[in-house]
Order: structure tokens, then C-alpha cells, then sequence
């Protein structure tokens, strides 16, 4: 059986920016240090299959246009291929949060390919994310949760890391 580590996308693998929490030009893009070198030795050495789950809110609204987020996107994907780092999917919830879509985290509705195929073992799969919903995700996936926050007192760009 398959393991899975879901990945989140904005605050876990690349800087959320601060002003607008929008990925929405490629001078926005900025990858939390080391996240090649540590995601690539994972790709490498560990049996996992890796999924990118990230929620965007309004995707493909006046406010949030697509033609300006597939750039910033497609960006983030090639410089992890370049690292020899392959999503198996990237599975993007384009609603707000007060929409209560069941496709949003921590829901699971864009998941239930993962959840309804016998050959995914969520069980020792993993939900790696930088908010509380992307740990009840893992719950709600039956899978564990690794929560990575910035910390006051870290130096910029430095994680705290714990396995829930």
C-alpha cells in the first residue's frame, strides 16, 4: 500500500506573503530555506507518494486571477522538479472559507480518491502544513499531522517543526 505525505503549499514549502497572503507574481515567490534539500531527501529516500494540498482563497475572482497565479505556481512546481522532487497531484480548493465547501481544509472533498482506494495506507501517511486545519485534515484523514510554525525568537526563515 501506498503512503502519502500531503503537502501544503503557502507557509510550508514557500513564504506566505505578509502583505496580501496572495502567491500571485513570481517576485512574490520565496522558499523557506532548505526546503529542497530536506523535501528532496524525502522524495529520495522514503517510500512516499507526494500530494500538494492548498486551499486559495477566491482563486479566479476579480481580486485573485488565475492568469496571475498559474505563473507564481508553475514556478514553485518546476523548481521542485528540478530537485528531482515529483508532486503525483496538486489539488488546489479555490473557495473561501466562510463558503464551508466540503472540498476545503480540512475538509476532504478533493480527497476521497486517497480515502476510497484500497491501495493508500492514510494510516501512516502524513499531513504536513503550517495552520491548525491542515493538522485537523490529517485527523480527518485517518493519517498523522506535522505542524511547522514560524516561532518569535526564531531567526527569519527558521521553522519549529512538531509531529502531532
Amino acid at each position: 500500500m501506498k503512503k502519502v505525505l500531503f503537502i501544503d503549499r503557502d507557509g510550508t514549502l514557500v513564504i506566505e506573503p505578509p502583505v496580501d497572503y496572495q502567491l500571485d507574481s513570481l517576485e512574490k515567490v520565496e522558499f523557506y530555506p532548505k526546503v529542497f534539500q530536506y523535501l528532496s531527501k524525502i522524495a529520495k529516500e522514503l517510500d512516499f507518494e507526494l500530494v500538494m494540498v492548498t486551499n486559495q482563497d477566491g482563486l479566479g475572482t476579480d481580486s485573485f486571477p488565475e492568469d496571475t497565479f498559474w505563473p507564481a505556481q508553475n514556478k514553485v512546481i518546476q523548481a521542485f522538479e528540478n530537485e528531482e522532487v515529483v508532486f503525483s497531484e496538486v489539488v488546489i480548493d479555490k473557495t473561501f472559507p466562510h463558503e464551508n465547501a466540503p472540498t476545503r481544509k480540512p475538509r476532504t472533498g478533493l480527497l476521497t480518491k486517497y480515502m476510497n482506494l484500497k491501495e493508500y495506507d492514510l494510516k501512516n501517511s502524513f499531513v504536513i502544513g503550517d495552520r491548525l486545519t491542515d493538522i485537523e485534515l490529517a485527523k480527518n484523514l485517518g493519517s498523522k499531522g506535522i505542524y511547522i510554525s514560524n516561532v518569535d525568537g526564531l531567526a527569519d526563515g527558521e521553522l519549529s517543526v512538531k509531529k502531532i
